[in-house]
């Protein structure tokens, strides 16, 4: 069979085809479109097609699997595989040889390719994510024009600033700077609501995430983006190693008798690593009783470590309850900070 090795790039990709005993069968760059991998590939008898997982991977990788080809979509940060490349010299070229060869001799770790639907819950939320951000930075600088003037927004939810607005007695030269910002706010909102309407039916239609939708602190996006991210839940085997997925691990650099550990390692989804850590910021300052038990966990924490340590701690704690609850099918007891093994989901 042969080999391909595919280093794509968002307008054009670097093509190497090897055969059977690692001889170059041809190296080309072809736009990155359908068209073009049809054009080269199409008439190809089924090969072993090697590319690194990014922004293009996926598309790439239905093409050719509809082309008949088997396709491998490898961890870019697993270094055997580029331990053919001579490191002093990278190229495009280069980079696609390397692919080649590792598909080759099997030098490669395949990353989880995220089903369908959850691709489609992972579009929903970024979508989400940038209204978000945009309304954030319109509000902020909404507030730093009134604290210029010595005037302050009323504090308040994010969806009913404008009425709060609207109660400040602005000069008439305010009122006309801020204008612009006030009339993008309004579609902005309503683009917003729009934007969780789908979230919440993508949620409601979906078990894993009403199940999670339960547990204190965690809402319907949470549960959508913890669900979309992790896709299946039987592809970890313990808390931990969900936890580390997400980037909420402490980095460590120990050898011999030198121990040290850090800030978190930040690695996977930023997205679910922000939205577990403002559950936990919600949960630390709720009154509810449920959440005694995980704030009285994670005040021990801050009497030694401080405040954001405690909430990082308490965002990491969430991801292993969240993990054990789906993997079990159980059901978060109120009593403890550890979901019950006791009562089933239904």
């Amino acid at each position: 069979m042969l080999n391909i090795g595919l280093d794509l790039h968002k307008r054009e990709t670097q093509v190497c085809i090897l055969d059977e005993t690692g001889a170059v069968q041809l190296e080309r760059r072809i736009p990155t479109t359908r068209a073009a991998f049809t054009a080269l590939l199409g008439g190809q008898l089924p090969a072993c097609v090697l590319l690194e997982a990014g922004t293009e991977s996926e598309w790439v990788a239905q093409h050719l699997e509809a082309l008949g080809h088997e396709v491998l979509v490898a961890d870019p940060n697993y270094a055997p595989m580029y331990s053919t490349r001579q490191r002093a010299v990278k190229t495009d070229r280069r980079d696609a040889r390397g692919l080649a060869e590792a598909g080759r001799l099997g030098a490669y770790r395949v990353v989880h390719r995220a089903s369908h639907r959850q691709r489609q819950v992972r579009a929903e939320l970024a979508v989400r994510d940038a209204l978000v951000r945009t309304r954030t930075r319109y509000i902020n600088l909404l507030r730093a024009q009134l604290r210029q003037q010595g005037l302050h927004l009323p504090s308040g939810s994010t969806e009913q600033v404008l009425p709060r607005l609207a109660r400040v007695a602005l000069p008439p030269a305010l009122a006309a700077t801020v204008a612009p910002l006030v009339a993008l706010l309004t579609p902005l909102q309503q683009e917003l609501a729009a934007a969780d309407a789908r979230v919440a039916a993508l949620a409601a239609s979906d078990a894993a995430v009403r199940h999670l939708d339960q547990v204190p602190g965690i809402g319907p996006v949470t549960a959508a983006a913890f669900v979309a991210t992790l896709d299946d839940v039987t592809r970890f085997r313990s808390a931990h190693q969900v936890e580390a997925y997400l980037g909420l691990v402490p980095r460590e650099r120990s050898s011999g008798e030198r121990q040290h550990r850090g800030a978190i390692t930040k690695q996977g989804s930023t997205r679910v690593r922000w939205l577990l850590v403002e559950a936990a910021w919600r949960l630390r300052r709720s009154r509810h009783p449920a959440h005694a038990a995980l704030q009285a966990w994670a005040a021990r924490i801050e009497a030694r470590r401080g405040k954001r340590v405690a909430v990082v701690a308490l965002a990491r704690r969430l991801a292993g309850i969240l993990y054990a609850l789906w993997r079990d099918g159980s059901t978060y007891g109120t009593s403890g900070a550890r979901p019950s093994r006791v009562v089933s989901a239904a």
